[in-house]
C-alpha cells in the first residue's frame, strides 16, 4: 500500500504525518506500506524550519533529511490513499485528476468521517509550542491510522 501526506509547502504538517508514521511502522516492522509526501505549494528540495525538527526529536523522528516535494513532481496517481491536513488541500486535489476522487480524504476526516472540524492548522511561522500542539494532533490520528490498517 502507498500513502501520501498532502499539505501547503511539504516542510511542516505533511512532513511530521510522512515521518511519524514512517518510523512508528518501523517500529512495528511493517513492510507493506510506503509513506510519501508532498505539498501543493512546495518548492522542491526545500527543508522543514527549526520548530518543526525540533518538535520532531520529542517523537524520536528525524526530520532534518526531510526535503519538500512538490504534487507536480510526486506519484501522485499510484497512490492509494492520499490523506490531506486540510479539506482545501483535498479540493485541490480533486479538481487536478477525478482519479483521485475514492481515495483522497482529510487525515482526520478518514479517521473521524462524523467530525466537523477536519482541518489541521498550518503551524508555519509561529511559536514551538503552536508546532507541539500540531504535532500531538498528527500524532493521534497516525496511531489511529495505524489501527485503522490493521
Amino acid at each position: 500500500m502507498k500513502i501520501m501526506f498532502i499539505c501547503t509547502g511539504n516542510i511542516c504538517r505533511s512532513a511530521m504525518a510522512h515521518r511519524l508514521l514512517e518510523k512508528k511502522l518501523k517500529d512495528l516492522e511493517r513492510k507493506d506500506i510506503q509513506v510519501y509526501s508532498a505539498g501543493i505549494f512546495a518548492y522542491d528540495g526545500d527543508g522543514s524550519p527549526y520548530n518543526a525538527i525540533e518538535v520532531m526529536k520529542e517523537y524520536n523522528v528525524d526530520l532534518i533529511t526531510h526535503k519538500a516535494t512538490n504534487i507536480k513532481n510526486s506519484d501522485l496517481e499510484n497512490m492509494d490513499l492520499i490523506l490531506c491536513a486540510t479539506k482545501s488541500h483535498k479540493n485541490e486535489l480533486l479538481d487536478i485528476s477525478d482519479k483521485l476522487k475514492d481515495k483522497v480524504y482529510t487525515l482526520i476526516e478518514y479517521i473521524e468521517p462524523e467530525k466537523e472540524e477536519i482541518n489541521i492548522a498550518d503551524p508555519w511561522g509561529y511559536d514551538l509550542e503552536t508546532y507541539r500542539n500540531c504535532a500531538s494532533i498528527i500524532n493521534n490520528y497516525i496511531d489511529k491510522l495505524i489501527e485503522k490498517l490493521n
